[in-house]
């Protein structure tokens, strides 16, 4: 008998519309740690609260044409700050740490087609 050869199809992530996209991907952090970052081909996003990392993938891929080798979230909780004298709470922000493959780079100072 001879063995038979298993080949699995490659993993795809999830595919979205163009407007889906532009709800996961808020705005890009413009920060010095997020322009140091850059050198290292990793660049910062604030994304919607409830994406996951395979919905932001795709949509980096999607909106901006380059290769994501991975994503790294954290989420930054709200802090309460005093406002005219009443208390208030910032919302809660969640970040995303985009790298990129070698030699690709992400240009925030154009703006998307």
């Amino acid at each position: 008998m001879s063995e038979t050869q298993v080949v699995k199809a490659p993993k795809k992530g999830p595919t979205l519309s163009r407007e889906a996209m532009y709800t996961i991907i808020r705005s890009p952090v413009i920060t010095e740690k997020a322009t140091a970052l850059a050198e290292r081909s990793q660049v910062v996003f604030k994304v919607a609260i409830d994406a996951s990392k395979p919905e932001i993938k795709a949509a980096i891929e999607g909106l901006f044409g380059v290769k994501v080798l991975g994503v790294n979230t954290l989420v930054l909780k709200g802090k309460t700050k005093m406002h005219k004298g009443r208390p208030g709470r910032r919302s809660d922000v969640k970040k995303a740490y985009v790298r990129l493959a070698d030699g690709q780079s992400i240009d925030l100072t154009t703006g998307l087609a």
